[in-house]
């Protein structure tokens, strides 16, 4: 489910020439800083009370970014995992792990 959706963020953003290059080091790194920017946007618009769609709309492109990087380094051989299953392994892992990870916060 998530692996198809990724592969069609990702030939989108290809088509609209985000893409225009290899996924080198740094160029993944500025694909992670640029989700670190939908989640500061979307943390304003809480911030703010900014309207609910607003809100959704912040959400939408941090899973969008998201699954274009996903899909971009599968293209590049730096990950190799089916997002689906590894979603669907972590979510059982955390089942088992106690409050909080452990930790305070």
């Amino acid at each position: 489910m998530l692996d198809d959706l990724a592969e069609r963020v990702h030939n989108n953003a290809i088509e609209k020439g985000f893409w225009d290059r290899t996924a080198d080091p740094i160029f993944v790194a500025k694909q992670m800083m640029m989700i670190v920017s939908e989640v500061s946007e979307a943390m304003e618009a809480v911030r703010k009370e900014m309207d609910p769609d607003q809100i959704s709309d912040e959400f939408a492109d941090i899973i969008i970014r998201t699954l274009d990087l996903y899909a971009g380094m599968v293209e590049a051989g730096y990950v190799k995992k089916s997002l689906d299953y590894a979603i669907k392994e972590k979510m059982e892992r955390n089942t088992h792990r106690p409050k909080k990870h452990g930790v305070r916060f």
